[in-house]
């Protein structure tokens, strides 16, 4: 059974940072793309930032370029993103998300169906 936990929200005043960590269990964690996503009050669920199964290529979305940074510790199951610099529009429940496919990063990396198990999310919550 594959199962994703976040870990790392919080409330944060605008300015500050948070770093999030998902942890990835029942599936060589190695192998796969992992996302990032979030999902604010009243929104659909946005694309944040992706990370190719060996960190070689990371794509992010343009509002947190140069914020936030995507990493991944294959040897901790573990996928990471430091948020600098936050505001109070980053306010969200942030979730990560594995890839459905074996050593891929494809053409569609923002869209939700590409990844098929997800955490439960953790809330970020910036104040202004």
């Amino acid at each position: 059974q594959v199962q994703l936990v976040e870990s790392g929200g919080g409330l944060v005043q605008a300015g500050g940072s948070l770093r999030l960590s998902c942890v990835v269990s029942g599936r060589t964690f190695s192998d796969y793309t992992m996302g990032w996503f979030r999902q604010a009050p009243g929104k659909e669920r946005e694309f944040v930032a992706v990370i190719k199964w060996n960190g070689g290529t990371i794509y992010y979305t343009d509002s947190v370029k140069g914020r936030f940074t995507i990493s991944r510790d294959n040897a901790k199951n573990t996928v990471y993103l430091q948020m600098n610099s936050l505001k109070p529009e980053d306010t969200a429940v942030y979730t990560c998300a594995i890839d459905r496919m074996r050593y891929r990063l494809r053409v569609g990396y923002q869209e939700e169906e590409k990844y098929d198990y997800w955490g439960q999310g953790t809330q970020v919550t910036v104040s202004s």
